[in-house]
């Protein structure tokens, strides 16, 4: 018997609505807060970059700010509707420029158009996992040495054209036994969660613990409840991922 599945069915099976009305989002995010808070000023550009979990099925040519197509489907569109709901007097421009597949590098090389260009005075960046994942499957050759000088290379970059921009750096996090990450995975993944949170101290970013954002929340409900392969979020997942960024900004 597949036990993953098994265990998400059971859950499924016996929770009561109570059960799942108790599992209380706001609170696992609050539990692994992030590291700094991010003041919010009248017009703020903010930008959402990264890989897939980021892209959600976004509408790649939607080139407009605040656009549901264009923000996808994911933790991007959820964080920006509480954003635009929450400070209608900021006049708030968002956008998501998230590739799915998208290693450090590949951000790189699109960094001028997706993101300098844009000029964001709030750029939020998740990526990492598909610099691991891609060796295990894809046959990648880069190791986490190349994944932290290209990181830093692209925040250097990224300071050096926009000074005051104000960033936020999510942790990459994989839950395993779900699907796609396995023991495999472990330890050597561990390297790619610090070398981010290293990277967030040395550019005085706020950083997003979400690896321990997710293992608190499978004290409420199995991993497979919160993400359908291990990376990428369910709804449920996205909305978790969503509440830890807003906890990220004020007002």
């Amino acid at each position: 018997m597949n036990t993953k599945h098994s265990s998400r069915r059971n859950f499924l099976r016996t929770a009561s609505l109570g059960g799942l009305l108790a599992i209380n989002i706001p609170e696992i995010a609050a539990a692994a807060p992030a590291t700094k808070k991010i003041g919010l000023a009248k017009e703020d550009i903010i930008l959402f970059q990264g890989d897939s979990i980021t892209d959600a099925h976004r509408k790649r040519d939607d080139n407009n700010c605040n656009s549901p197509a264009g923000l996808g489907s994911g933790y991007p569109v959820l964080a920006a509707a509480d954003l635009l709901s929450r400070y209608p007097g900021k006049s708030l421009n968002i956008y998501n420029k998230g590739v799915s597949g998208n290693k450090v590098y590949q951000l790189a090389e699109r960094w001028q158009a997706d993101c300098l260009d844009i000029k964001p005075s709030v750029l939020s960046i998740l990526v990492g996992v598909n610099d691991f994942w891609h060796t295990l499957v894809n046959g990648y050759t880069g190791t986490i040495t190349t994944y932290r000088d290209d990181y830093k290379a692209l925040l250097d970059r990224t300071k050096q054209a926009l000074p005051e921009v104000k960033l936020i750096i999510g942790e990459p996090y994989a839950v395993i036994g779900i699907k796609a990450v396995d023991a495999k995975w472990y330890p050597a993944f561990n390297e790619y969660r610090q070398a981010a949170r290293e990277l967030a101290e040395s550019f005085g970013a706020s950083f997003i613990p979400y690896q321990e954002i997710y293992d608190k929340a499978q004290k409420s409900a199995p991993g497979s409840y919160w993400t359908a392969d291990g990376v990428h979020p369910t709804l449920a997942g996205a909305r978790l991922m969503a509440e830890a960024w807003l906890q990220t900004v004020k007002g």
